[in-house]
């Protein structure tokens, strides 16, 4: 059996039975913790809160690889109620520092030297701590400010394991749980740890640093910090010390008399340049990532998790900024399969519902996460029915845009995106091939003032509507009860549940009574109660998956 190869590391030794012990007993605590709740009808929204506490507390205390999975799922309010979201989204802050003295030993074992040697001044109490790392300020002997971020000890043999793991428990959940597999979560989780094995490798992210500072050369109001490559190698990493205001903080801009609005639109246009024009953008700008200088010029930090996507023309782009101006989701859906960020199956009804339910609900207000929940029950069921896995490149970009979207409406509540972007779409026709996008600018507008002018009554466009939903089978008529359906099943889970247990404990207990008195066949009770265990998870697991999306 494949669970049990165990896999130990040099340095800090880590072993795969011991790591597989303490994942497997914290995920066991936290469903207990939830059967308890579920047994107590205790569901609402302050009880969710202290699991969501429990939770982050248990990812801390896990280390790095789990910091990053939380951190990650804070970004999902599709995925887990907003109370886990907010609570995961302060690992963000809360990752503890690791020892300054450590750090110092890694950067003298890196760089070759003794940390009075290498620099002039060196600042032991770190700016910032994050889950791969921590940052320290340093002045080099010719009296240049520095950065110097100095990774955790052991992190890829620590990666290792945790993804073998991780690994063993989908593999169980997969012989366990019916269907679980056609969700392909062992891929997904695969593309998780091949990004965090990029994000460990700072020579890689000086190259990403380079590459985006060369892409905003032209731009004075986009600014990079240079890397110092003698000072740098795969687990330290210089780069220029530029200080600024932590871009969501509104009351020291306004202090400095900084504009909202002009920054907001620097914002959005920088983050589309990236997308649209570069092909390659941050997929992390999160406000730990970006400040302001006092000149309202925009600093990046943290090149490791960087994302590319295939670009579109600029004549591309601006039949896509119309497609979205006039809500229509085929011509978006194209356009996202062009750039990669979609992959076709065989029927595109599910997602192409999905995104005239994004163009509906939050083009013309602002981005609510709890408007996710209205879909949440349809998402799960057309997940079920036809399993389609997100490309990790999709994901990154809806992360980085509802980032940047709250970043913009904590500085000013009733921005509009589509407001904020009208600088990008003209520097568009500034471009070498400007007369072709000002031919298609000027087909675009004459479609759109045509389908004003020519809008039929509301009446009949609600009629139409009915019709090509009806049509494309977005519409069904159900003749059940959900609600009744509903609870049904987990009335039927929750009784499974408590026999399994009842097996479970009865098994254990007969196994430890007659191991105690030296007695045969007190392995068999212990394999049993093995089974049982199994079967109580299986349970407990879809117990859980019909609240979240029912409830």
């Amino acid at each position: 059996m494949r669970i049990f190869r165990q896999r130990n590391s040099r340095g800090r030794g880590y072993s795969l039975y011991r790591r597989q012990w303490e994942v497997t007993k914290a995920l066991l605590q936290f469903i207990w913790l939830l059967l308890w709740d579920f047994i107590r009808g205790k569901k609402g929204k302050s009880q969710r809160r202290i699991r969501a506490r429990w939770l982050v507390a248990k990812l801390v205390e896990l280390g790095p690889t789990f910091i990053k999975i939380g951190q990650v799922l804070s970004n999902r309010p599709d995925l887990i109620p907003l109370e886990y979201v907010e609570e995961l989204a302060r690992l963000q802050d809360r990752v503890p520092p690791f020892l300054s003295e450590e750090a110092i030993r890694i950067i003298e074992e890196e760089l070759g030297g003794k940390i009075e040697e290498i620099f002039e001044f060196f600042e032991r109490v770190p700016l910032a701590a994050a889950s791969l790392g921590q940052v320290h300020r340093a002045r080099l002997k010719n009296g240049e400010y520095v950065v110097v971020k100095v990774q955790r000890r052991d992190l890829d043999k620590l990666f290792d394991v945790d993804f073998k793991a991780i690994e063993n428990l989908i593999w169980i959940a997969n012989l366990i749980i019916p269907d679980f597999r056609k969700y392909e979560i062992d891929l997904v989780a695969q593309e998780f740890f091949e990004i965090l094995r990029r994000e460990i490798d700072y020579i890689k992210e000086g190259e990403n640093a380079e590459r985006f500072r060369y892409n905003f050369r032209d731009n004075p109001r986009v600014v990079v910090p240079k890397v110092y490559w003698e000072y740098t190698t795969k687990r330290v990493i210089t780069m220029e010390y530029l200080p600024g205001i932590k871009i969501d903080d509104r009351e020291a801009l306004i202090e400095k008399n900084i504009p909202i609005k002009p920054l907001i639109e620097l914002g959005v246009c920088t983050y589309l340049k990236q997308l649209l024009e570069d092909g390659f953008f941050q997929s992390d700008p999160h406000p730990g990532n970006m400040a302001v200088r006092e000149d309202g010029a925009i600093i990046f930090y943290d090149f490791g998790a960087m994302a590319e996507v295939n670009v579109l023309a600029k004549e591309q782009m601006v039949q896509t900024f119309f497609a979205i101006l006039q809500k229509d989701t085929d011509r978006v859906l194209e356009a996202l399969m062009q750039m990669g960020l979609i992959k076709p199956t065989g029927d595109m009804t599910p997602v192409r519902r999905l995104i005239s339910f994004l163009l509906n609900r939050f083009l013309d207000k602002p981005l609510d996460v709890n408007a996710f929940r209205e879909i949440g029950a349809e998402i799960y069921q057309m997940f079920e029915k036809q399993p389609f896995r997100l490309p990790p490149q999709l994901t990154f970009v809806i992360k980085a845009l509802t980032t940047l979207d709250g970043i913009a409406r904590s500085l000013d509540p009733n921005y509009s995106l589509l407001a904020a972007s009208q600088p990008f779409v003209k520097s568009l026709t500034r471009s070498n091939s400007g007369g072709n996008i000002i031919l298609v600018l000027a087909r675009e507008g004459k479609r759109l003032l045509r389908e004003q002018l020519q809008k039929p009554p509301r009446w009949e466009r609600a009629f139409n509507e009915f019709q090509k939903r009806l049509e494309e089978g977005e519409l069904q008529i159900r003749c059940r009860s959900l609600e009744e359906e509903r609870i049904a099943k987990s009335i039927y889970l929750a009784v499974k549940s408590l026999i399994y247990a009842c097996l479970t404990g009865f098994s254990f207990l007969n196994g430890i009574l007659l191991a105690n008195t030296n007695q045969s066949g007190s392995w068999v009770f212990f394999c049993l109660g093995g089974l049982f265990t199994l079967l109580l998870l299986n349970c407990l697991v879809k117990m859980s998956i019909t609240e979240r999306f029912f409830q």
